[in-house]
């Protein structure tokens, strides 16, 4: 335990939450209890209250956490390429991979984030949550502009609404291919990245300039 109290707050926080993910994606969040934590990280439950006060905000540093890892997902997808399309392909690779690498976190961020920040009570890692989530927007926001000024999109986009149509969109398809692989294969003959692949390529062309 002595050398546990030389290393810095981040490394235990770390500790933490790695040990919260596991059971997370085991257990559900419900089902976890601060205690089931302390267990798995190691800790004693006492020791866990100096780093977290509640599993509420173990689950705000989580969905921080995602939302930084969707965002350099996608500013290295639009990052790669200039041309329009091959730009949103990779966004849609981008986001297959990381629904992959981190199912769990690909969830999280689909859930509620708070927007309301006027008074104080809310943490630290909710309003940071929300500024990557605007800074993801503006990303795609320019992806949408610079494809209508090329002329590959369409003129007429409402950039805004486009841009949630788009998330939800895609993170639907994308979870849909992953909880009903199986089926889908049995049913359309198309593995499961061929199935994504058309299914990004009808959303693409709902906006793209005939």
């Amino acid at each position: 335990m002595a050398r546990r109290k030389k290393e810095p707050k981040s490394v235990h926080r770390e500790n933490i939450t790695t040990a919260a993910s596991a059971l997370f994606m085991e257990k559900g969040i419900t089902a976890t209890s601060m205690n089931d934590i302390a267990k798995m990280a190691g800790y004693s439950k006492a020791t866990l209250y100096v780093y977290f006060e509640n599993k509420e905000e173990i689950i705000c540093f989580l969905v921080l956490d995602s939302m930084k890892k969707l965002y350099s997902y996608i500013t290295s997808a639009l990052e790669q390429h200039e041309e329009t399309k091959t730009r949103y392909d990779f966004i849609c690779r981008g986001l297959v991979q990381y629904q992959e690498e981190f199912p769990f976190y690909f969830k999280m961020v689909l859930d509620k984030i708070n927007i309301n920040f006027e008074s104080q009570d809310y943490l630290p890692e909710e309003k940071e949550t929300y500024q990557v989530g605007e800074e993801i927007n503006k990303k795609i926001k320019a992806f949408l502009i610079s494809g209508m000024k090329k002329g590959d999109l369409r003129g007429d986009i409402k950039i805004i609404p486009t841009i949630f149509h788009f998330w939800g969109m895609l993170s639907g398809l994308i979870q849909l291919a992953a909880n009903k692989e199986e089926y889908i294969v049995k049913a359309t003959h198309l593995s499961k990245i061929q199935f994504l692949e058309r299914g990004f390529d009808m959303l693409y062309h709902s906006i793209e300039k005939e």
